[in-house]
């Protein structure tokens, strides 16, 4: 119904539309947490090495089964405002630094859950929004305390990087080969920039094809074009080849305007053919004059042009991407020319191996065994299509966070360590903080254990009995890096067992969960316009944003 407010003498007056819902006070928050709360509930159970995998099914029945908080909410159709937030925190994170997605989300709502128990108590939520914003600058402090600089040469600890991150993914006994993948990948593009190292895993070319096994990936130093060779009569193979890049037609373009030509005998037929013929002759000449043994052409080719390029046993693929194009560039070191005329030989590339190569029922062209390549390809291989979608996604975790430290050079302890840290941190800071803010700290405090909890809950140990243990190994001034080792389920030193993250991923990872908590702790107020299908729009009709089936 529309909101309707009366006037001193009792007068109507329509605020809203006719249609619009609104909730406000205590029940819009309770909604807006409860709705948060819910999606953390999903990830939850997906959390660590032996967290359990999701079967997610869209619209058109199309099947993914992972246990990736990115994939995962990315697969949901979320209706509820306050739930597409927390769907928001993990793109956030995803985008940022690649992992730690459900860690993130796990932590908003549980600061969520935390904040509720304190607004019964009457607490006003802009005082639990500064005393989490205290928190998460304290809780980064105690991250950059305990972090520890790492050797981006000390090939051993990067690889137990990359292995942290794919723990929790199925891919078995291939993980160390995907995890020594990924970091010769990283290293490979890494560049210098000033005093800083870049690693833009977008450099990093992933292609999946179904067939072979998950031990089969490989690194191919350079590029995998989608392409086939486009003349059946063209080479196809080619060792120490010339890479010419163009970005302009191998054709006649057509004119803009329209024009008429008059012939009056055929002879002059002949000549105007003759012309055109010349003209993609010339185009080919143009090409083998600058040494080119193959052309990767952005846009088309014409069949004349490709008998001609065949003749002079040059290869060629047309329509290639732009972005493989700027790849091929990188990782063959030519330069993309716009005018034929241009073509030097200063601006081929140079290729080990140029081979088209049929995988599965499609042709592709490998260019390969480049000298120093600035971009690579990752071929991934599984025997079933849900397992290279695995493969992938935990593919695109490892290369994230290997680029991560070697971007920024720390480590911090996994399995529940570091935030265990955070919270013996946090609860001494709050003390310091008092009045009522302090009860927001020691909100935080609890919340960030949420970690070490839901771990060992996902390895089917007794949480409590586990955080009373880590707790007290902390307080020691040597503890600071004991974790979980869900596995046997004892203590272990996090980072001389090898189970460590970058410093990025949790950072980032406070940082979104804390601003998304503060966000919609904020809100006191739901207004909902009505939808254009005619019932109340969104999701604030029923509590919680749950619309009747």
């Amino acid at each position: 119904m529309a909101y309707l407010t009366t006037t001193g003498s009792g007068q109507p007056v329509l605020i809203l539309k006719e249609g619009t819902t609104r909730s406000r006070g205590k029940e819009a928050q309770r909604n807006n947490i409860m709705a948060a709360r819910v999606i953390g509930e999903v990830l939850k159970t997906t959390l660590g090495p032996r967290g359990m995998d999701k079967m997610l099914i869209d619209g058109l029945g199309d099947i993914t089964i992972t246990n990736d908080g990115a994939a995962i909410l990315k697969e949901i159709d979320v209706e509820h405002p306050a739930a597409k937030m927390m769907v928001e925190i993990a793109k956030t994170q995803d985008d940022m630094v690649g992992d730690g997605t459900t860690s993130a989300v796990v932590l908003a709502s549980e600061l969520l859950k935390k904040a509720e128990e304190l607004l019964d108590q009457n607490i006003h939520p802009t005082i639990l929004v500064s005393g989490y914003r205290k928190a998460s600058q304290k809780a980064i402090e105690v991250i950059n305390k305990t972090a520890v600089p790492l050797d981006t040469n000390d090939r051993k600890t990067l690889l137990k990087v990359a292995l942290t991150s794919m723990s929790s993914k199925s891919l078995g006994s291939a993980k160390d080969h995907l995890a020594e993948i990924s970091i010769d990948a990283v290293k490979q593009i890494a560049e210098q920039r000033g005093d800083k190292t870049i690693a833009d895993i977008d450099n990093i070319q992933l292609i999946k094809k179904t067939g072979k096994s998950l031990l089969e990936t490989e690194l191919i130093r350079g590029v995998i074009i989608d392409k086939e060779v486009v003349n059946p009569g063209m080479l196809k193979v080619k060792e120490n080849a010339k890479v010419a890049l163009l970005d302009s037609a191998l054709e006649i373009e057509k004119t803009e305007i329209t024009a008429e030509i008059r012939i009056k005998d055929p002879s002059q037929m002949k000549a105007f053919l003759d012309q055109e013929t010349d003209m993609m002759q010339n185009m080919v000449t143009k090409v083998k004059a600058s040494g080119a043994d193959i052309v990767f052409c952005q846009k088309g080719i014409d069949d004349m042009v490709q008998h001609f390029l065949a003749k002079e046993g040059i290869m060629a693929a047309r329509r290639v991407k732009e972005s493989d194009m700027e790849k091929l560039a990188r990782a063959t070191g030519g330069r993309i020319v716009s005018d034929l005329d241009d073509l030097k030989k200063a601006d081929l590339g140079l290729a080990g191996h140029v081979e088209e190569r049929k995988i599965g029922d499609d042709k592709m062209i490998f260019v390969e065994k480049c000298k120093d390549p600035h971009s690579v390809a990752i071929l991934i291989r599984a025997g079933l299509e849900r397992m290279v979608d695995e493969a992938e996604r935990a593919m695109i975790d490892s290369l994230s966070v290997v680029s991560d430290v070697i971007e920024n050079n720390k480590i911090v302890p996994g399995g529940g360590a570091i935030e265990i840290e955070m919270a013996k941190e946090l609860r001494k800071y709050a003390t310091k903080v008092g009045g009522r803010e302090q009860l927001a700290v020691e909100a935080f405090a609890d919340a960030v254990e949420v970690i070490p909890r839901s771990l060992a809950e996902n390895a089917g140990l007794e949480p409590i009995d586990i955080l009373v243990e880590l707790r007290s190994a902390h307080d020691k001034a040597e503890g600071k890096f004991m974790g979980i080792n869900v596995f046997t389920g004892k203590l272990q030193d996090s980072i001389a067992n090898g189970v460590i993250e970058p410093i990025m991923v949790k950072e980032q990872a406070i940082k979104s969960a804390s601003e998304s908590a503060a966000l919609i702790l904020r809100i006191d107020d739901v207004i909902t316009a009505k939808s254009p299908k005619g019932g109340p729009g969104g999701s604030g009709g029923m509590p919680g944003g749950m619309g009747e089936e």
